[in-house]
């Protein structure tokens, strides 16, 4: 597994137009079976600051794969107003330095 991170600093568009988009968006990345998952987030200490964190197979799946198979091209429609918007676009592999507390009941 591979974690791709796009971080977003919206200088055009508003936070609510991008939450939208990616709404619709996460269709098609759940049509994909290249990616395992994803989870976009808002930055709660400056407005218009996102990360978009997408799980996918490996880089080179998501790259071929999904760029070249049928989810790309409506899932790129609707994201691509934000293009320019793109401060970051990289894929990251996990390391063992990681923790999560159990879930309390």
């Amino acid at each position: 597994m591979v974690i791709e991170y796009i971080r977003y600093r919206l200088k055009q568009s508003t936070p609510e137009a991008l939450v939208a988009a990616y709404g619709a968006a996460g269709a098609h990345l759940q049509a994909s079976p290249e990616c395992l998952g994803y989870e976009l987030t808002a930055c709660e200490e400056e407005a218009g600051v996102f990360v978009l964190r997408i799980e996918w197979t490996s880089t080179e799946a998501h790259k071929k794969a999904f760029r070249r198979g049928p989810n790309f091209p409506p899932f790129f429609a609707l994201i691509r107003p934000f293009l320019a918007e793109i401060e970051e676009m990289r894929h990251y592999a996990a390391t063992d330095v990681a923790w999560t507390r159990p879930a309390q009941q």
